[in-house]
């Protein structure tokens, strides 16, 4: 069921969910990890400028509720300019990878109101030309999630691996930025949300409002489920910087629940959904250093619960695979949308 929103709720959050208002506070960081507030800053901004983090904003919680059904679609597109901005500024699309699978050559991630919203939206962009008529490409080969099917949904989880991984080799490089234990210590924070702060006076003075109203606001919308607590989460959501993200349709055939509680605990796995797709039970979407780290992680979980893993069908995507999408995107296209229903009402 979809939410009703006033139009000062919208505002307020056409703001906060695109990181305006939404700041990183380095005196309360320098308190909370003892350290200087010079190195604090030079972390801050060495994090930010080298794209290991993206801005800190308000997580639109209700995405989900809003666009319930999950569409991954591989799919046979020109890879040129047109293609790219039309990925780029959809509404609908949430991320896009190139692959090279049979006829595909991109997989992308969309997020729809249901399956009849769908059809009409991709009738819509082959009338307006936005991607090639059926004669000129393949056909996409698509998959159908219910967003209600999201036992996990944990996108800062693999800070976990990096942490790891420092602490094994001394050093980490992210980007061409070598991570020492500060940036770690700063890294960890803000994914948590922890330093990250709402300016309620700067978001009052350009609504019109008091500070309390809108503090009172945002307070009610999280509360609500509506807006997660603000945080910076990776610049791709799935995956930090140069890890691989893997996409994989598990089929486990025994102790289902006992693997389900595994993956919760697991920092490889960011977004997980129980699903039916015909033999496949579990849609995972995975980060991994390497291939390697991947057949290790398959076999860790076949020795803790022998004969569990039946068919896998994965797709392995590589940071330069990657088509750069404002996170976003998706969200924010939903509040303009409400906003100019209300306005228009």
């Amino acid at each position: 069921m979809q939410r009703v929103y006033d139009a000062i709720d919208l505002m307020i959050l056409q703001r906060v969910c695109s990181g305006y208002g939404v700041e990183i506070n380095i005196s309360a960081l320098s308190k909370m990890l003892k350290r200087h507030k010079r190195t604090i800053r030079n972390r801050v901004a060495a994090l930010l400028n080298y794209g290991i983090l993206d801005r800190p904003v308000f997580p639109f919680k209700a995405l989900f509720q809003e666009y319930p059904l999950l569409v991954i679609s591989y799919a046979d597109l020109p890879y040129d300019e047109k293609t790219i901005e039309w990925l780029k500024n959809d509404k609908n699309v949430f991320a896009a990878y190139r692959v090279r699978e049979g006829e595909s050559n991109m997989v992308i991630f969309e997020f729809h109101k249901d399956v009849w919203d769908y059809h009409l939206w991709r009738e819509k962009i082959a009338a307006e030309g936005k991607i090639p008529e059926r004669s000129k490409r393949a056909p996409s080969h698509n998959y159908y999630f219910s967003n209600k099917a999201i036992f996990k949904y944990e996108p800062s989880t693999p800070i976990e691996l990096i942490e790891k991984e420092f602490k094994e080799k001394g050093s980490v490089e992210v980007n061409g930025y070598e991570l020492d234990e500060a940036a770690i210590e700063v890294l960890k924070h803000l994914l948590r949300g922890e330093g990250v702060r709402v300016n309620e006076t700067l978001l009052a003075k350009e609504l019109g409002l008091s500070r309390k109203a809108v503090l009172n606001r945002l307070i009610k919308m999280q509360n609500s489920g509506i807006i997660l607590n603000p945080l910076c989460r990776f610049p791709h959501f799935f995956v930090p910087p140069n890890y691989l993200l893997v996409l994989a349709l598990v089929e486990v055939r025994r102790s289902l629940e006992v693997v389900m509680q595994q993956i919760k605990n697991d920092p490889h796995i960011t977004l997980a959904y129980r699903i039916s797709e015909g033999r496949y039970n579990l849609l995972l979407f995975g980060c991994y250093k390497t291939v390697e780290d991947y057949l290790r992680w398959e076999d860790l979980y076949n020795e803790r619960n022998p004969g569990c893993f039946g068919s896998i069908r994965i797709s392995i995507l590589s940071p330069r695979m990657t088509i750069h999408i404002d996170q976003q995107k998706v969200s924010l296209g939903i509040i303009d949308e409400k906003l100019k229903e209300v306005s228009g009402s």
